[in-house]
């Protein structure tokens, strides 16, 4: 585990679950998280503060969790010596970075996966299902969201201090939440990105971004600091159709996870509105339901699982996670130009 912050070892924990043996923790902060430091069963048993002491360490893998702007030299470095890499949050900083990232894990004998958990929540995938059966005909809107309903004070402690990298990242980076469930769904990428900021004209606290996919089709999302927030594990998908509407539903507890479909009248064999809700079944691990905001976590190491033991593809592959990234760094470049629409690099 690279980053032992409470991501970190949220991750780390649940890798353990699933039948990890999780050997060794970095970072480069004193976390608790040290040997005998942390209380029972979630100390690491080795620690270092250096993330290249663990390239001579002959592991199967490595999860990042650290910095959000730190992942792809690590990523690359990683891939090189072998060892299979699973990245959360976001893949690169810039189309340098991402086409690197990609030529590594072209050449590497090991796997790059993104962690983007989102992709796997329950409603994502009820939504991806529906779409994939063409209950709603071919895409033509598609809208997500990733919002904090946070007072004042919360937000200003969350983004700490200048150095923290929550205050190194433009306010479009954070975006791979809302992206990667849009092309996860639609089977698309993106192709220009409109940005517009919400909040202080120093600096945006959300984003909108209106991104035209190689489909055709218009993804509108929404991510960052903004009230009502979704139960949904802060998600919120919408998907409009050539016959249909398949979307989650904004409610609270369980329900918050349902998603509603309806079919229009006019494309019924029976003339009449189809209209139904679906609650998407929990998943069971080890006999007992897992939460479901906690699914798609479980999901993604399931699938790194996959990855390292039978060689089955990354749930979501390199240049997808660099695609989602890659949205956020021309974003940066839309708000800085008064919203003006900027190509994403094709890789």
């Amino acid at each position: 585990m690279v980053g032992l912050g409470v991501q970190g070892m949220h991750l780390a924990r649940w890798a353990e679950r699933l039948g990890f043996e999780v050997v060794v923790g970095c970072d480069i902060r004193e976390t608790g998280n040290e040997p005998g430091e942390a209380d029972a069963g979630t100390a690491l048993p080795r620690y270092t503060r250096d993330w290249t002491d663990l390239l001579g360490m002959a592991l199967d893998g490595v999860i990042l969790a650290d910095d959000f702007d730190t992942h792809a030299p690590r990523a690359i470095a990683f891939l090189d010596a072998g060892v299979h890499v699973l990245s959360e949050t976001a893949a690169c900083t810039g189309e340098d970075e991402g086409r690197r990232l990609v030529a590594a894990a072209d050449r590497s004998s090991a796997t790059y996966s993104f962690a983007e958990n989102y992709v796997a929540l329950p409603h994502v995938r009820t939504i991806a299902d529906a779409v994939a059966a063409d209950e709603v005909g071919d895409v033509e809107l598609i809208e997500a969201e990733y919002l904090h309903g946070l007072a004042p004070e919360a937000l200003r402690s969350l983004l700490g201090a200048s150095g923290h990298w929550r205050n190194r990242i433009p306010p479009t980076a954070y975006c791979t939440h809302t992206l990667s469930p849009v092309l996860a769904i639609t089977g698309a990428r993106p192709v220009t990105v409109t940005a517009h900021g919400i909040g202080p004209a120093e600096r945006a606290t959300a984003v909108v971004l209106v991104v035209r996919l190689s489909t055709g089709a218009v993804a509108v999302t929404r991510h960052g600091f903004l009230q009502g927030e979704p139960d949904s594990h802060w998600s919120w998908v919408s998907v409009r159709g050539t016959r249909g509407l398949v979307e989650s539903r904004r409610l609270p507890g369980d329900d918050a996870w349902s998603v509603r479909l309806r079919a229009e009248p006019w494309a019924s064999p029976t003339g009449a509105v189809r209209e139904e809700v679906r609650l998407p079944e929990r998943l069971v691990l080890d006999g007992r339901p897992v939460e479901p905001g906690a699914a798609g976590t479980v999901r993604v190491l399931q699938a790194f699982r996959a990855s390292i033991d039978e060689g089955a593809p990354p749930l979501v592959p390199v240049r997808t996670a660099v695609d989602a990234s890659l949205v956020g760094v021309v974003g940066a470049r839309s708000l800085a130009e008064g919203g003006a629409p900027v190509p994403v690099p094709a890789l």
